[in-house]
């Protein structure tokens, strides 16, 4: 897929596409004329998203960071619809809560999900990719640009995406692929409400200065996506004013893990103590998917 040639008859490959981002992404892009390959772990839901799409569509069970699965999946694509245009990383899960109180499990699993998963879908796709001189977009998110506190896992698995795509850019550009990556705020999903279904992490983010004190709609940050796919842009930003965080992104530790986090997490400090209990693991119905595929392996 090269500039300017638009989506219609291309194949993309969404994973984490059976809700939230990428189901909307996957309905957004088939309405533009793409063929897609959804990839993720709950094979009732990627079928009734393929159902729903009004062009050519697929979906494959996998976990993204079975190196093995993904691999098989990469062939299966390719021989089903001739080739990969387009990869979208989007798959990935959340943990909220203090470190220090956090399950070592659920944590290592934010990390392997969105920093190792995206590493093997990049593994398995970017050959095919190669071959058609294709776009790889990754989902990263304002984590990245700037941490925050009770979200070390996410905020060390998006900086390291960001990164890790960065460094892709650099070393497949003259083979005619290019590497974007895409920024997310706070927005409409499974996976925020679930965070947010926690009280005092819902009280913590609401008190972090604004623009990022907020949830945004899904739709328009979908579409800010579908039109960074279409441009094979390097940077595409789901909220407008994430693009003037780049900027600031330097100072940005200072101001909200500085002091405005210590006073913070001083005043919250009794209440995450007494909620300790009750905090959960992976959050939202894509973690309940990811903790229930794992039981199934017996990992």
């Amino acid at each position: 897929m090269r500039r300017g040639q638009g989506l219609a008859g291309r194949t993309v490959v969404v994973t984490g596409a059976a809700r939230g981002v990428g189901a909307l992404l996957a309905r957004r892009l088939a309405a533009r004329g793409a063929r897609l390959a959804l990839v993720g772990l709950e094979p009732d839901e990627l079928k009734k998203v393929a159902g729903s799409l009004p062009g050519e569509a697929a979906h494959w069970y996998a976990d993204v960071t079975d190196h093995d699965a993904m691999a098989g999946v990469a062939a299966a694509v390719e021989e089903r619809f001739g080739g990969v245009d387009v990869v979208v990383a989007n798959a990935g899960v959340a943990l909220g809560g203090p470190f220090l109180d956090s399950d070592a499990r659920s944590f290592d699993r934010v990390i392997e999900v969105n920093l190792l998963g995206s590493v093997a879908t990049a593994r398995a796709f970017l050959p095919a990719l190669g071959r058609t001189r294709g776009y790889h977009l990754q989902i990263a998110s304002l984590a990245a640009i700037t941490p925050a506190p009770l979200m070390a896992a996410y905020c060390a698995s998006k900086s390291g995406v960001e990164a890790f795509a960065h460094c892709l850019r650099g070393e497949v550009g003259h083979l005619g692929v290019d590497v974007g990556v895409g920024y997310l705020s706070w927005t409409d999903t499974d996976m925020v409400r679930g965070a947010d279904r926690d009280e005092v992490l819902r009280d913590m983010r609401a008190r972090l200065p604004w623009p990022a004190n907020r949830t945004y709609p899904l739709a328009p940050a979908v579409e800010r996506l579908v039109a960074g796919i279409e441009r094979r842009a390097p940077h595409v930003y789901g909220q407008w004013w994430l693009r003037g965080m780049q900027s600031v992104r330097g100072a940005l530790p200072s101001v909200v893990t500085g002091p405005l986090g210590r006073r913070e997490m001083r005043k919250l400090a009794p209440r995450l103590a007494a909620t300790r209990e009750a905090r959960g693991g992976l959050v939202g119905a894509g973690g309940a998917a990811d903790e229930r595929a794992r039981e199934t392996r017996g990992a």
